[in-house]
This record gives structure tokens, C-alpha cells and sequence, in this order.
């Protein structure tokens, strides 16, 4: 039998600090007045009251470790479990929320995915969308990195989260998991300090250069304006663009660079990819628009740029109106979607590391088909590659797309449109927040959709942002048989 004590002993001191991280916003609005500043403060009393109480009756297991199954069901327990409470906030106070949309809100927001069900975010008070840009920004790094705080306590070396959260220490260049969460934790503030200067200098009000700062750098995408970055073309979407593709490279590879090693993230194949990718498509699709329409080069580039940007890195961010660019630009997108970016950074989908790794494989099979007499070892960055961890990425990519297409269906049969379902899996299981079809087109919201289809995508969500596997392999009886 699996031991409960310590995850629920982290759980609990993970909803204290929620609950404390609850008062910024309260106290914003309590300052302008609103009430909705009592709601926060009703949410923070229920939220650190339940962790209170839930670490107080387990305390004895700070005496225990974590096992490898326990690591995997804290992980999947924080991303369920948080944003049961993070969701609050949504149903007691303003936009008041029914259940079902202000968990999707929740999740969406810490899963970093972007996709929302409020319209009106204007009118909404300063300290909610305060705390929508908070979601993102905590699940942005990982809300383990918040349990590792804890857990030298528990007498484990925590490097159980970098497997089920995808990381890759690229060697370990850290000399514990515990080091690493630290200058990560470093690193990631210290970005979006930069990005919220840099967009109060292009012009945006404090609140919402903070907000955006938070959502860009944790690529989640959540804006404090219906209009997103359309309210600030030109300068904007550069900046933009500069500090989600900033936000997707491996986070590992920042805390080498501060550390004075500036040349694994100049020679890293994913950073190249990633850069390749988003300058090709952005190159083919503001050319398309150019010859298909009366648009300038410059503002097609830009617009495209930050667009394909955003949906590259799974940010969610948008400039114009994406639904007007034909099937070529909406296709392209649509690819850059399942690629997404870098591997350990917040970045959902397939990610640049898989997709290299798939192709390689693909190319290995061709080539083995036509010299069936050579033998022609994978390798990676200069590494050789194992066939275990190309049968693991084939598998995992296998999955992805069959989930797309299983999913898709399930959402028909909750009553969305075919194109609408294929957009939102596609959204969802890549953290991605674009949505596309018709039951969009009134708000350019999920609002509309069934809440049998928010459940879907909100799980979707989930998977997404678990791996996969991570997520599935708790659902295999031998997992729980010792």
C-alpha cells in the first residue's frame, strides 16, 4: 500500500502558501475599494485552513521519504488538487463563476495553457486578474518547485520531480535537485522582473505589465485584456515575441549561464530548432499573407511573428484576428502547435527535443530499409542514443497523436462542431490557449462550449501538462502493487 502521510503533509504546506499568495490580490482590491477583496480573504482563510490542518495531522511523516510511486502521485495530485483551491477565488467573488468554469479557469491558468471562459477581462477587478497571471506564473516553473523547498525535510533528493515533470538536468550540473529548484526559482523571477520593465517601458500600465510579464515568461498566456496584445502592436509584439521564445528554452541552460557557462545554450539542438522553426514558418506565412492579401510586409512579418510565436511556445497571446489568415497560416500554426518548445522549460506538446529525436528515428528506419547491411548508431548532441529512450519518445508521440484523434471524437459527442473539438484537444493537450471554429467565433472564448466538453478539455489540460504518461501510468493497477 502506497503511504499517504507525506503527500498529504506537502499538500497541506503547499495550500498554506497558496493561501498566503492569496492576499496580494486581496489586498489590491481591499485598497481600490472593491469587494471582491473580502472574497480573496475568504478564500485564503478556507484554503490555508484545509493545509493547515491536513499538514498538522500528517507532521509525523516528515520523518518519511518519498518513493517513486509517491513522487509520481504528488505530481499529478499538486496539478489536480491545487487548482481545486486556486479556483476559489473564481466561484465566491467576481466574474463568479459556475463550478465547472472556474475550475477550467484554474487549470488553464496553472497549467499554463491560456484557454479562458471569462469575456469582459477590462471590467474585471485589478486583483483577479492579478491572480490569473499569478496561476499562470506559479504553474509556469512547476508548483513541485515549491514542494522541493520542502523537501529536504522529507530526507529525499527530489530528482523523482525532473523525471515526472520531464526535466533533463543535462548532466546534472547542479550538485542536488534542491540546488537546482533554487537558482530555477532565481532565474524565473529574475526574467520576469526584465519582461514587466521592458512592457512598462513600451507603455503598459503597472498592472498590466506585471500580469503579462508573469503570463509571457511562463508562456500561459492569460491577459488582463480582451484584447490581448492587440492593444499594443508594434514595439509590443517584438517584445513579446522576444520573452515567450525567452520563456520556452531549457531553464536548465539559464542557470549554467549564470553561472558562467555560456556555451550549452548557444550549442544546445533544441534552442537552434526552436529558433529554425519559428523564423521558417514566420518567413512562409507573413510571405502567403502578403500575396494574398493588401498586407505590408513589415506588419504581416510582426503579426506573424508574435502569433506563431505564441502558439510555437504555447502562450496563448494573440495580435489581429488569427481566424483571418486562410487555411496555409492557420495549417502552419496548427503544426507549430504539436511541436511546441524546449524540453524543461514550461513549454506543453511533443516539445523540440521529442520531435528531433522522432525524426532522427523515422530517418534511421529509412535508412536502415535501404543499406540493410550498415548499422548506423542514433546519436544526439554528440551523445549516443539508447533504444530504449527512442522506443519511450516513439511511444510517447504514438500516444499524443492517437489522443488527439480519441479526444476529438469524445468532444463531437459532448456536442461541439468537428473543427471546433480538433482545435480545442489540439489547445488543450498542448497547453497551447489558441482556440479556432465555430463555437468560438462569438466571444473568442470557451465560454459557449458544453460543460461536458470544458471537462473534456480540462482534463485534456492535464494530460497535457503531465506528459502523458506521466499521468496514464497512474491508472495501471501494478503501479499501486508493490
Amino acid at each position: 500500500m502506497v503511504d499517504f502521510r507525506p503527500i498529504a503533509y506537502l499538500i497541506g504546506r503547499m495550500l498554506i502558501v497558496l493561501a498566503i499568495l492569496m492576499l496580494a490580490p486581496a489586498i489590491i482590491d481591499w485598497r481600490a475599494g472593491n469587494e471582491n477583496g473580502a472574497d480573496f480573504f475568504q478564500c485564503a482563510i478556507i484554503t490555508g485552513g484545509i493545509g493547515g490542518l491536513l499538514a498538522l495531522s500528517t507532521q509525523n511523516a516528515v520523518r518519511l521519504g518519498l518513493d517513486i510511486r509517491q513522487a509520481y502521485l504528488l505530481t499529478a495530485t499538486i496539478w489536480v488538487g491545487i487548482p481545486l483551491f486556486g479556483c476559489l477565488p473564481f466561484y465566491i467573488g467576481a466574474p463568479y463563476l459556475s463550478f465547472t468554469d472556474a475550475y477550467f479557469e484554474a487549470v488553464s491558468g496553472i497549467t499554463t495553457t491560456g484557454s479562458t471562459v471569462i469575456v469582459g477581462l477590462d471590467n474585471l477587478p485589478e486583483g483577479m486578474n492579478l491572480w490569473r497571471g499569478m496561476l499562470n506564473w506559479m504553474g509556469g516553473l512547476g508548483i513541485a518547485f515549491i514542494a522541493m523547498i520542502f523537501l529536504p525535510i522529507m530526507r529525499v533528493g527530489g530528482m523523482q520531480f525532473f523525471r515526472t515533470e520531464g526535466f533533463d538536468t543535462f548532466g546534472k550540473a547542479l550538485p542536488s535537485a534542491t540546488d537546482i529548484a533554487k537558482a530555477l526559482l532565481f532565474v524565473y523571477a529574475l526574467l520576469t522582473l526584465v519582461c514587466a520593465v521592458v512592457y512598462l517601458a513600451i507603455g503598459m500600465r503597472t498592472l498590466d505589465a506585471v500580469v503579462h510579464a508573469m503570463a509571457t515568461i511562463a508562456t500561459g498566456g492569460f491577459s488582463p485584456s480582451d484584447q490581448s496584445f492587440t492593444k499594443y502592436q508594434g514595439a509590443g509584439e517584438y517584445a513579446g515575441a522576444l520573452f515567450m521564445l525567452l520563456g520556452s528554452l531549457p531553464y536548465i541552460r539559464y542557470v549554467q549561464l549564470v553561472s558562467g557557462r555560456a556555451l550549452p545554450i548557444l550549442h544546445d539542438p533544441q534552442v537552434r530548432a526552436l529558433f529554425a522553426y519559428i523564423t521558417i514558418a514566420t518567413l512562409m506565412v507573413a510571405a502567403w499573407r502578403v500575396a494574398t492579401s493588401d498586407m505590408g510586409m513589415e506588419p504581416a512579418f510582426r503579426e506573424t511573428l508574435f502569433n506563431l510565436t505564441s502558439v510555437l511556445t504555447g502562450t496563448g497571446f494573440f495580435s489581429g484576428s488569427f481566424v483571418t489568415w486562410g487555411s496555409f497560416g492557420i495549417a502552419v500554426a496548427f503544426i507549430l502547435g504539436l511541436i511546441g518548445g524546449c524540453s524543461g522549460s514550461s513549454s506543453g506538446a511533443l516539445t523540440v527535443f521529442r520531435v528531433q529525436l522522432a525524426a532522427r528515428a523515422i530517418a534511421g528506419q529509412i535508412a536502415n530499409i535501404s543499406h540493410p547491411d550498415r548499422v548506423i548508431p542514433m546519436r544526439y548532441d554528440g551523445r549516443p542514443v539508447e533504444a530504449e529512450t527512442i522506443n519511450a519518445i516513439m511511444l510517447f508521440v504514438t500516444g499524443y497523436i492517437l489522443s488527439i484523434g480519441v479526444l476529438s471524437v469524445a468532444m463531437t459527442l459532448a456536442g461541439v462542431d468537428t473543427v471546433s473539438a480538433l482545435f480545442g484537444v489540439w489547445t488543450s493537450i498542448g497547453n497551447i490557449g489558441y482556440g479556432y471554429g465555430p463555437m468560438m467565433g462569438s466571444t473568442g472564448t470557451f465560454r459557449d462550449f458544453p460543460d461536458a466538453a470544458k471537462w473534456i478539455m480540462t482534463g485534456t489540460m492535464l494530460l497535457g501538462r503531465l506528459g502523458l504518461l506521466a499521468f496514464l501510468v497512474l491508472f495501471l493497477p501494478r503501479f499501486w502493487i508493490r
